[in-house]
């Protein structure tokens, strides 16, 4: 999975910086664009992790329409893969007698539809 945030490049004095007008506070600089576009991917994770890992939510991306950019800025956007372990597990559930009655009638697997539900569910929560 990747998150996609949008990052405005400046160059001030010889030197670029970078800002996620998303993400309140994640910026950084460098004294190359190649130096920076690194360190704003590196800034993405830790701002992003750090969010993950104190259980909040994601905030929405914008849109490149609503962003606006001064004179000799630029933006660009930041894909960060986030790590998953991929390997499957068994897991155990209960439904309703009538609803494994009408899924099997439709010869639905299972595994596939709960994952497919459980996938759009923390896409939501991202």
């Amino acid at each position: 999975m990747n998150v996609i945030y949008p990052a405005i490049f400046h160059i001030e004095d010889g030197v670029y910086w970078c800002e996620f007008p998303d993400l309140p506070g994640c910026q950084t600089y460098n004294d190359t664009l190649e130096k920076t576009i690194n360190s704003a991917a590196e800034a993405l994770s830790g701002y992003v992790l750090a969010l993950l890992e104190d259980g909040k939510k994601l905030p929405p991306y914008s849109k490149p329409e609503d962003i606006k950019v001064e004179p000799g800025s630029f933006v660009n956007y930041i894909a960060l893969p986030i790590p998953c372990d991929c390997r499957s597990i068994k897991k155990t559930l209960t439904i309703p007698v009538w609803l494994d009655i009408k899924a099997k009638k439709l010869n639905l697997n299972f595994s596939q539809v709960l994952q497919e539900a459980l996938l759009k569910k923390v896409e939501m929560n991202l």
